[in-house]
């Protein structure tokens, strides 16, 4: 049968065996593309069996990247992060006068800027020591923007500019001058960076969600003498229950009806160093230096590892008081 065909092909004209070969490649990239989708759909395919693990006891969102927390007690869980209506998950993010994202790696009392929002959560209303407060109308920027560009880790998209007053107010707070600094938000739905697909979120270095083990940072706590609450690492959920760790090594993660499938550890940076409570850095790193001495993964290099990355598969409403499930 072989040397038949061989036989055949060897009769076949130049440009029929180009066909031939051309329609055999092109089966072959079909065939690997139907298995890749298949293996991509059971991997994000949630599990039927689940764990409890304990319930959620904090929920954070921050509007502004590297800025402080509005506290909730519901939130609405989509693809781009948690929101109430137009109070979404570092959704703002201040800038210099080129476009590229400041934090408060370098700028440390930013974590000092205290966002809250109107009822109908569309205002925003800021505060920081020493500074008048400042009122943004999300709404308007929705309803009419200013196109700008913003650039974060590299990956540069379309934003719009806050205009002269945030700008002035950022700039005063950060720098002490009338200008240097720009507010920015990020208007769109969807993401529009690659660094981890669809589950980037919209300004976020990572993922669009990141959940937290309080037991692990009471573990933590037994080695240091200055100790640290959840809020020194940022994160979205704060779970209660789980022995310390054991977020290592769920794959999915169920907060009442929502389903998250996890995606990367956190690893931690200078950032932690920062107390939320006065925007000063530890002078001796801590508790990043504690972090290095037991919770460096091989694979991850030097940064440590502390909570976990999550991009959500099944959207919903998730409060406070909500079982945690884990697979």
């Amino acid at each position: 049968m072989l040397s038949k065909l061989l036989t055949d092909f060897g009769e076949l004209s130049v440009s029929q065996k180009a066909l031939v070969v051309a329609t055999g490649v092109g089966g072959v990239a079909l065939l690997s593309a139907g298995a890749l989708l298949a293996k991509r759909r059971i991997e994000n395919t949630p599990p039927k069996q689940w764990r409890k693990a304990g319930e959620l006891t904090e929920l954070y969102v921050y509007p502004i990247k590297s800025c402080a927390p509005v506290v909730l007690q519901k939130v609405a869980c989509v693809e781009l992060g948690p929101r109430r209506n137009l109070l979404r998950d570092r959704i703002f993010m201040v800038t210099n006068a080129d476009g590229k994202f400041v934090t408060a790696r370098m700028k440390p009392k930013m974590v000092l800027v205290q966002p809250r929002f109107d009822e109908r959560y569309e205002t925003m209303f800021l505060t920081a020591p020493g500074m008048a407060e400042l009122r943004v109308d999300v709404r308007a920027l929705v309803a009419n923007p200013e196109l700008a560009r913003g650039t974060v880790w590299g990956e540069s998209f379309p934003t719009v500019d806050c205009g002269p007053d945030a700008a002035r107010w950022f700039s005063r707070y950060l720098l002490d001058k009338d200008e240097g600094y720009r507010l920015q938000y990020y208007p769109h739905e969807y993401t529009s960076r690659r660094k981890n697909g669809s589950d980037t979120g919209a300004l976020q270095d990572e993922t669009s969600y990141m959940l937290f083990n309080e037991a692990s940072v009471t573990d933590l706590n037994t080695r240091l003498d200055n100790k640290v609450s959840a809020l020194q690492f940022r994160p979205n959920f704060v779970v209660r229950g789980p022995e310390p760790y054991a977020e290592d090594r769920w794959r999915w993660v169920r907060i009442g009806d929502v389903v998250f499938r996890y995606e990367i550890p956190c690893l931690r940076c200078i950032f932690t160093t920062i107390d939320p409570a006065s925007g000063v850095a530890h002078p001796d790193k801590e508790p990043l230096r504690t972090l290095k001495q037991y919770r460096q993964l091989p694979s991850y290099g030097e940064s440590p590892a502390f909570g976990i990355h999550l991009g959500v598969r099944r959207t919903g409403e998730v409060k406070v008081g909500d079982p945690v499930y884990f697979a």
